[in-house]
């Protein structure tokens, strides 16, 4: 069988999709493509140009309205990708703290998503990827080769949520931590438009008692 082409992979917060998919994407040579990227370049543009991101009509426009793209990445310095905005390297802005405190609500947004995942389908459809996100396999590129859900205890994503920010020299309330990760999951699994689920066809993966080196081996193991 040939490796497949389009690679999906979706799962909950801090489940290690993201881990998962650069580490896979290194090793078959294909784009790394988290879709969370676009939603923070959606924030980022939206609070760049001041607006409000409560205000749900003037953010789906921006959604509608600005070209978006992702890319193999072009320099050197630790990321992923290239994230582009109207033609901007937005790479690192999306990572700014501003962003990560307003993202939420903007990807839950109906317009927002549908705008995105139109976005998502076309470099999806260029091949050669592996995208992760939360409704990859079901809604934005349903015909991927692979689908993989990778899921973990709340409990246990909570933990390794909270161990990263203490190896980042961070500081962090576990029980913060756990209510913020439930927090998401109630958002993301009870959305009405495209929740979190795993496809039918998807090969589910649960982490709980698997390492990060164990769950990569399964899926390579999966595309080769």
């Amino acid at each position: 069988m040939p490796i497949p082409n389009i690679i999906a992979i979706d799962g909950p917060a801090a489940s290690g999709k993201s881990t998962l998919g650069r580490r896979l994407a290194d090793s078959l040579g294909y784009l790394f493509f988290d879709t969370g990227v676009m939603y923070r370049a959606v924030t980022w543009g939206a609070l760049q140009r001041g607006l409000e991101i409560i205000d749900e009509a003037a953010v789906t426009n921006l959604a509608e309205t600005a070209q978006i793209d992702v890319r193999p990445p072009s320099k050197d310095d630790g990321r992923a990708c290239d994230v582009l905005l109207d033609g901007v390297d937005i790479t690192w802005e999306t990572r700014r703290l501003d962003v990560e405190a307003n993202v939420s609500p903007v990807s839950a947004y109906q317009g927002v998503r549908q705008a995105l995942a139109s976005q998502q389908r076309r470099i999806g459809l260029r091949g050669r990827v592996i995208m992760v996100g939360r409704d990859i396999g079901t809604v934005v590129l349903p015909e991927a080769d692979l689908k993989i859900y990778l899921d973990a205890s709340v409990e246990e994503r909570a933990r390794r949520r909270y161990e990263e920010i203490l190896q980042r020299g961070g500081q962090a309330d576990y029980e913060q931590v756990l209510a913020g990760v439930r927090k998401r999951d109630e958002i993301d699994s009870t959305r009405a438009f495209s929740p979190l689920r795993a496809a039918e066809d998807a090969v589910i993966l649960d982490s709980d008692k698997l390492n990060a080196n164990e769950v990569f081996t399964k899926v390579e193991a999966l595309c080769r």
